[in-house]
């Protein structure tokens, strides 16, 4: 377990590149404004490239995926804060789903927000702002039977 501000912690178990694990935040949360979708299961973020996986019940346009790039950019040149905030499962801030904690969680959870766009749970390294993540580019997608997958790299 990790002390974080006398906050007992799970620890962390893999080394994320801060500025790539954030644009992920505000992946997730643009595809749930967007498609109205759930936050992605499956992804795995490096620095080089990231991958992550949606469930639609649709191919997105190429329209779509354009507008997708451009929110996050724009989102990104906003300079909005990355905070945290500790608390117990009893006191969750509206909007924060535990659906995706791991079952070994602890009681404590560190909520992340990314201004007023995205809150979650999360126990991984992120960026001070949201302009530390540079420029988010999507290199490739792809739609196999409900799965969209994002292939996307921060330059920063």
């Amino acid at each position: 377990m990790e002390q974080n501000d006398g906050h007992a912690l799970n620890a962390h178990n893999k080394q994320e590149y801060p500025p790539a694990h954030t644009a992920e935040h505000l992946l997730n949360q643009t595809m749930v404004r967007m498609f109205g979708c759930e936050r992605s299961k499956n992804m795995h973020i490096e620095r080089k490239k990231s991958k992550i996986n949606y469930i639609l019940p649709s191919c997105p346009t190429e329209e779509q995926i354009h507008e997708v790039e451009r929110k996050m950019n724009e989102l990104i040149a906003m300079d909005l804060p990355v905070t945290y905030e500790f608390v117990d499962r009893d006191h969750l801030p509206e909007g924060v789903k535990l659906n995706r904690l791991p079952e070994d969680a602890s009681e404590t959870l560190r909520i992340v927000r990314i201004g007023d766009y995205d809150i979650c749970p999360c126990i991984g390294t992120h960026v001070a702002s949201t302009h530390e993540i540079g420029t988010f580019r999507i290199t490739s997608t792809s739609y196999n039977q409900g799965d969209f997958r994002i292939v996307f790299r921060v330059e920063g």
